[in-house]
């Protein structure tokens, strides 16, 4: 049996130490319009009730693909 890989899941506090790249203020923003940028789309972002935690692999997944269509454009 193939057993799958449990996601990682940090808060925005817990990401941004984890990835210094990426301040607190960024992430707020990207979070606070992630129905427009696509980070809803991707499932980066998970909302449990008053709590807001991202999905470390989509997270990163989506920024590639940001990257991608800079690149493309």
């Amino acid at each position: 049996m193939k057993s799958a890989q449990t996601p990682v899941h940090l808060t925005v506090r817990q990401f941004a130490e984890k990835h210094r790249a990426y301040t607190l203020g960024g992430l707020r923003y990207l979070i606070f319009h992630a129905h427009e940028n696509g980070l809803d789309d991707a499932r980066a972002i998970l909302r449990l009730g008053r709590k807001v935690l991202i999905d470390e692999a989509r997270f990163f997944a989506w920024v590639e693909l940001q990257n991608h269509h800079r690149l493309a454009a």
